[in-house]
């Protein structure tokens, strides 16, 4: 995926897709500073990561531009997510999150609220990237009530 992001990177370029060339710049500017800030090597898992990011810092800002009734923001930001949901994995439906989160609590077996960690902890290995983590640990929550 790392040099899928490079080769859209010189495609925007060659296209004069501005804004697309700039989301992309600000996934490698992530990169480049989680390498450099915590030592990591720049991979997939890497790139999930940083993308996942973005995407949750865009859905924050989304709700706030809601708030001050500017839909202009709101568009550019929500075509800013569609060019970064390439660079994740596919995401699974409802029903697989939920298929993936039973077997957790079958692998765990949480006994109340305190177990929240443990299941979450599983639940980041298994889901990351792939889901909403957000909704994940709703969902989590609402079954362990």
């Amino acid at each position: 995926m790392v040099e899928q992001l490079e080769k859209d990177m010189i495609e925007a370029m060659k296209n004069h897709e501005k804004e697309r060339l700039t989301v992309i710049r600000t996934v490698k500017a992530g990169l480049k500073q989680e390498q450099i800030d915590h030592k990591k090597e720049i991979n997939d898992e890497l790139l999930i990561e940083v993308v996942s990011r973005q995407i949750k810092m865009r859905k924050e800002s989304i709700v706030e531009f809601e708030k001050g009734n500017r839909q202009d923001l709101i568009d550019q930001t929500q075509a800013e997510i569609d060019i970064l949901m390439k660079y994740l994995p596919e995401q699974l439906s409802e029903e697989e999150v939920l298929k993936v989160i039973d077997e957790i609590f079958a692998e765990v077996k949480p006994e109340g609220q305190k177990d929240m960690g443990r299941v979450m902890k599983e639940a980041n290995a298994k889901l990351k990237g792939k889901a909403d983590m957000k909704t994940v640990s709703n969902i989590i929550k609402e079954k362990l009530q």
